[in-house]
């Protein structure tokens, strides 16, 4: 299990970008993924996520607070600022504006501190600002979409806090408690999450995909271009960062890796619910579940061969 688990995280671009593509283009196969399981599939990788913290995780915050404090300003300011940018730019309708600005409101995801670990980044700041701005999600996501979008579209950010509660926070929480008084099981389990999380990934992409088939044929070619655009300004924009805070080079692959890469599931999920009488803001943060695994892998291999510095944190 262990063995096959870290063949699937390995090749997590390769296999998020070939169920985008079937699912795309035989969206009828994986329409017995509904919608609504998004948020339970959600909630297994924040699960997972939970589960490989600890209380003594969140001290970084208090012995590196520049970086913390830095990253989270960061996070919620330059990708927001990309998203509503690109969105005039592109003259996007009110959907799929409010699904770009959903991507760029949201917190990094999980597969940040995968990319991070393959980049032989500092794997223990991107772990923490992760869950940091993670944390800060239910209050900070709703503000700031709601900020953008209030003369564009109805934004519920009531609905959007308790969605975030239930989908992020709380499957954390019982993470971050099982792996306090079960530690002997979670250091087994932990072993073959990376394998759970990347299926389940997959699993949010097929699902979006294919029951939006149509739209993302449709409208995929500036989506997309928005997507690369916004992505890959995050990473340049978020190196950027690192290099005015005089980081060392590990932390400054975390800093442009955790910037760039978004928790696009959770945008879709609510995209999904908070804007159900447009399906199509949920396209945005597909596309961008299949694109930045696959650039991610793509800068992790550049990152490997530039030079660490100094770093006494980056071993998992």
């Amino acid at each position: 299990m262990i063995k096959i688990s870290e063949l699937i995280g390995k090749y997590i671009a390769i296999i998020v970008l070939l169920t985008a593509f079937f699912s795309l283009f035989f969206p009828n196969n994986f329409l017995w993924i509904k919608t609504s399981y998004i948020n339970y599939l959600l909630m297994i990788i924040m699960f997972g996520m939970g589960l490989t913290l600890k209380t003594d995780d969140f001290l970084l915050v208090f012995s590196h607070p520049k970086e913390i404090i830095s990253g989270a300003i960061s996070q919620y300011v330059i990708m927001p600022l990309i998203a509503i940018s690109l969105s005039y730019l592109f003259h996007l309708d009110s959907a799929l504006m409010a699904g770009v600005v959903l991507v760029g409101t949201c917190p990094g995801g999980t597969a940040s501190n995968v990319i991070t670990y393959l980049s032989k980044g500092d794997v223990a700041l991107s772990v923490c600002m992760t869950s940091v701005n993670t944390l800060l999600s239910p209050v900070l996501t709703p503000l700031i979409t709601y900020s953008i979008l209030k003369t564009t579209v109805e934004t519920n950010v009531w609905s959007m806090f308790i969605g975030i509660i239930n989908v992020i926070l709380v499957p954390i929480i019982i993470g971050l408690i099982v792996n306090k008084f079960f530690s002997e099981f979670t250091k087994k389990i932990t072993k073959i999450l990376p394998g759970i999380s990347v299926i389940a990934i997959s699993l949010v992409v097929a699902s979006v995909v294919s029951h939006n088939a149509e739209k993302i044929l449709s409208a995929g070619s500036i989506i997309l271009l928005i997507v690369i655009l916004h992505n890959i300004s995050g990473y340049i924009l978020g190196f950027g960062v690192g290099k005015i805070l005089k980081l060392d080079n590990a932390k400054i692959k975390a800093f442009s890796i955790e910037i760039g890469m978004q928790n696009s599931g959770l945008a879709t999920s609510l995209a999904t619910t908070t804007f159900s009488a447009t399906p199509e803001a949920a396209v945005p943060g597909a596309i961008f579940s299949v694109w930045h695994n696959v650039s991610g892998a793509i800068l992790a291999a550049i990152y490997r061969h530039w030079n660490n510095g100094n770093c006494n944190s980056c071993k998992i």
